[in-house]
């Protein structure tokens, strides 16, 4: 199983970028897709998730009404539209895959069984 991750750069306080995870190596149909940041010197934090069967979403309550996580079936990926940036938002941006993920367990890093290998986000003020 491989996750891609791309489109993290540098951008300014307001602004917007889309990061997309391209999926491979299994089928994902009952699997949870997620976004999950890290900060220097801070934890890694749930962002955003999607649910690839039937598309259900969550998100942390830090990008609420901000961000948009979304999937394209055919292309096996999933984007997240991160728009009016904050130097906040900062940070190491990670897509993970995960099975059995439930709604107490779905914005935690333990039931993601699939990794990828991190975009970096910097936003300037």
């Amino acid at each position: 199983v491989q996750l891609q991750a791309s489109g993290g750069g540098l951008v300014q306080a307001g602004g917007s970028l889309r990061l997309s995870c391209a999926a491979s190596g299994r089928t994902f149909g009952s699997y949870v897709m997620g976004w999950f940041r890290q900060a220097p010197g801070k934890e890694r934090e749930f962002v955003a998730a999607i649910r690839w069967s039937g598309g259900n979403t969550y998100y942390g309550d830090s990008v609420k009404g901000r961000f948009t996580i979304s999937r394209d079936n055919a292309k096996n990926t999933v984007y997240l539209q991160m728009n009016s940036l904050k130097s906040e938002d900062t940070a190491v941006y990670y897509c993970a895959a995960g099975y059995g993920a439930i709604l107490t367990t779905i914005r935690t890093t333990r039931v993601y069984d699939y990794w990828g290998q991190g975009t970096q986000v910097t936003v300037s003020s």
